[in-house]
């Protein structure tokens, strides 16, 4: 694994909104992979290997396992700070998330999703990341901004 020089990590500040709500008034459980999805879009772009350059690449990226730990409920109309942090992908994407209540930094959920290349062309799944993925990664880690040259 690439000796790990600048940690490639990701924050984005939400307010949810009322329609993400349940009933109750609290953000429906479903609706945190939203958060989480943000998260990650802004994470990957750091890389210069957002959606459209996956898919210019000859790869998509499905979730293949996730898992959530929801701490305490959040409500609508709340500021929230998701962060993203790229944990593995030599072999798949994987993203720890956590969010916090922006106000006093209380965590309120902690998860993970886990994501494969899967060639577009021949609807395969890879048993390693493609080289370019590994590439952007690597070069972050170098030097801590996007490639575009890759």
């Amino acid at each position: 694994m690439t000796d790990i020089t600048h940690p490639l990590t990701a924050e984005v500040s939400i307010v949810t909104s009322f329609q993400d709500a349940d009933p109750m008034g609290v953000i429906y459980h479903g609706n945190f992979f939203r958060f989480f999805e943000e998260a990650r879009r802004v994470l990957m772009s750091k890389i210069g290997y957002d959606y459209r350059a996956m898919q210019a690449s000859g790869f998509a990226w499905p979730i293949i396992d996730t898992r959530v730990k929801y701490v305490k409920a959040i409500p609508f109309n709340h500021d929230i700070r998701v962060t993203a942090h790229l944990t593995e992908w030599e072999n798949r994407l994987r993203v720890d998330y956590v969010i916090y209540d922006a106000d006093n930094a209380t965590r309120m959920c902690k998860a993970h999703t886990t994501q494969v290349a899967v060639s577009i062309e021949t609807e395969e799944m890879c048993f390693a990341s493609p080289r370019v993925f590994i590439e952007k990664v690597e070069h972050w880690h170098l030097h801590g901004h996007v490639n575009h040259g890759k």
